[in-house]
């Protein structure tokens, strides 16, 4: 990494060993901040703080619905950089694809616990350990399937959808401290995503008017805005990011 001037602030990226997660850090990263980033693959992760930077970057490998690793997770960023001003919930997990009709309850419990008790979660021990008396700012990560109607991958999209909700009620809860916002983007290049472009990714990136699909550092610009100065008047919203796929939602 360049030397860049640090800003004193400090974040933690939950599911950023790879794809958004990590591209939010670097994002982050790059302006000044210190980061703790969490993964569930100990390995993953430890390369991940080594290729991001090592000093100015930590790493707590768990499962992001644990909260015990929740706990561990604050505790350590607070170890070693004394405060957490920004939390960036990007965690999540997707592992059914198929009509809503057949879902597997529990797999759709799974998804929820993951993909949205998880970040609240997070959020509570964010807001008890700096937020609450110091400010600071939550992204969640949410969807396109969570503003619109995704066929076959329908727990994912309402748990997204419920991470919008999510976001309204954090924002309105602990306001004026704390500035609550989310991201919702649309296909972006990562290992998560990947079954939704290999093999097809020119026919995929054709229905985007921008003629392309999204990149990490695409959300990651998202975040560092809704993270700065520059968004200090902002909280409750959710921020497409999508390429211009919704503008194809309308007639003709």
């Amino acid at each position: 990494m360049t030397t860049v001037e640090l800003s004193g602030k400090v974040a933690l990226v939950t599911g950023a060993s790879r794809g958004i997660g990590y591209g939010v850090a670097e994002a982050l990263l790059a302006r000044g901040d210190r980061v703790c980033i969490t993964g569930r693959n100990e390995d993953a992760l430890k390369e991940a703080v080594e290729n991001l930077g090592a000093d100015r970057v930590i790493g707590v490998a768990g499962k992001a619905h644990d909260e015990a690793h929740q706990a561990i997770a604050v505790e350590r960023t607070m170890e070693a950089f004394g405060r957490v001003d920004f939390l960036v919930n990007n965690a999540g997990t997707n592992p059914v694809f198929g009509p809503i009709a057949d879902l597997d309850l529990n797999v759709a419990r799974k998804v929820f616990e993951t993909n949205v008790v998880s970040a609240l979660g997070f959020a509570q021990r964010t807001w008890h350990a700096w937020q609450k008396d110091n400010g600071g700012a939550i992204v969640n990560i949410s969807s396109v399937a969570g503003v619109s109607a995704s066929p076959f991958i329908g727990a994912y999209g309402i748990s997204k959808a419920a991470m919008i909700n999510l976001t309204l009620q954090l924002a309105h809860e602990f306001a004026p401290k704390v500035r609550v916002n989310s991201i919702a983007p649309a296909v972006v290049k990562t290992q998560f995503a990947k079954a939704l472009y290999e093999g097809r990714e020119a026919e995929a990136a054709s229905a985007y008017p921008l003629g392309r699909l999204g990149v990490p550092s695409d959300i990651g610009g998202a975040a560092a805005f809704l993270t700065s100065e520059q968004s200090d008047w902002v909280t409750g919203q959710t921020l497409v990011v999508d390429g211009g796929i919704f503008l194809n939602a309308g007639v003709g």
